[in-house]
């Protein structure tokens, strides 16, 4: 039984075919996380829907300009519902240039959603393009240690991988390892204990088509792994570090 910690199903238009297609390959957990206040309702819809699907609802850093004390409100409600098992997708982006203006509300947003976390005692879902360093620092100073959670799409080094275990946070992998000629993500498959790998397709933007079965298989070829054990171990991962049972 394969866990996708990271798929924005919600988004696509065929969600039922795209679902009844991970299924049968094997999929049989889906944590979909909120990127808008927009889309929460369907996520939690969903959630509610399909007893394998778990939300994780916030405001994703390109989407921190419509945060407000009602946004953070309503947020905080939503956490205490029983299919949220995280807080996500969250963090800090300063791939272009315009991202990097917003960069100083951006990790206002961040603080916000994460002290929401700790208050709910929930894991969150870690979103972090070109800013590593201010990134560790916040969920240092935020004592994000003490919830834990899940670095999505995980683009760093192998040294900042580690950084991140050692905060309690699995690393998630997903179609970046199965690109042509790619460095970093075979690294750090190798490096990061086997204890803090998680899985991901994402299931949306360039990705959509990323089967999670395709990810586990470069997964064992990396780690000296069978398949099924990749399975076994990614998905005991995910299950432990967002608190919920097989």
């Amino acid at each position: 039984m394969l866990f996708d910690t990271h798929c924005h199903f919600d988004l696509l238009e065929d969600r039922a075919q795209w679902l009844e297609k991970c299924r049968a390959s094997g999929v049989r957990h889906f944590l979909v996380p909120g990127v808008n206040p927009l889309h929460w309702r369907r996520l939690l819809a969903l959630a509610q829907e399909e007893p394998d699907v778990w939300a994780a609802p916030g405001v994703h850093p390109l989407a921190a300009d419509c945060w407000n004390p009602q946004v953070a409100h309503a947020l905080e409600e939503l956490l205490e519902l029983p299919r949220v098992a995280a807080v996500g997708e969250i963090g800090l982006d300063a791939y272009t240039v315009e991202s990097r203006r917003e960069l100083p509300w951006q990790e206002a947003v961040l603080r916000a959603q994460l002290r929401l976390a700790r208050e709910a005692h929930l894991p969150v879902l870690i979103h972090c393009r070109k800013a590593w360093e201010k990134l560790v620092s916040i969920l240092r100073e935020e004592r994000a240690f003490e919830y834990g959670g899940i670095v999505h799409g995980f683009s760093g080094s192998v040294e900042m991988a580690r950084i991140c275990v050692d905060m309690g946070f699995a690393v998630g992998v997903g179609g970046a390892l199965l690109r042509d000629g790619a460095r970093r993500p075979p690294d750090v498959v190798r490096a990061v204990p086997e204890g803090m790998l998680v899985l991901e397709t994402d299931a949306i933007g360039a990705w959509s088509g990323c089967a999670l079965v395709d990810v586990a298989r470069r997964v064992a070829q990396l780690r000296g792994w069978s398949e099924e054990g990749v399975a076994e171990r990614t998905t005991a991962n995910a299950l432990r570090i967002l608190n919920l049972k097989g």
